[in-house]
Order: structure tokens, then C-alpha cells, then sequence
């Protein structure tokens, strides 16, 4: 995810989660968190990032 992220700025800090679910049907869901210096930085990443492919994977960015 680092490497994905790091053109549009220095990553101050990178923290992944995985949640699953237990229900009848078994989900799992990866959340990374990405820290950069700078608004615009957060701006130019979720423009080109959000809804690419990442690793086979469509991914969604947003601002948390």
C-alpha cells in the first residue's frame, strides 16, 4: 500500500486493519490507513487512487 501511495507525497504513517465477519456468510474486509503531510497530498491520492486497481483488486479511497 506504501509503495501504491507514495508518489503523491511522504507517508507520515501507513496502519492496516482486517475485520472479519462471522455471520453465515464469512466476509473479510482490509482497511489501510494512510497518513501524508499534506491536504493536497490527501486530495491528489483519493482523485488517483479511488475505484483502481490494486494487486487484482478494486480499491475505494476516501478520507477517514
Amino acid at each position: 500500500m506504501e509503495r501504491a501511495f507514495s508518489p503523491f507525497d511522504e507517508i507520515i504513517k501507513s496502519k492496516s486493519r482486517l475485520i472479519s465477519s462471522t455471520t453465515w456468510r464469512s466476509r473479510r474486509f482490509d482497511f489501510d490507513f494512510i497518513t501524508f503531510n499534506n491536504e493536497k497530498a490527501i486530495r491528489d491520492a483519493i482523485e488517483g487512487m479511488n475505484n483502481q486497481n490494486l494487486d487484482g483488486r478494486n480499491i475505494t479511497v476516501n478520507e477517514a
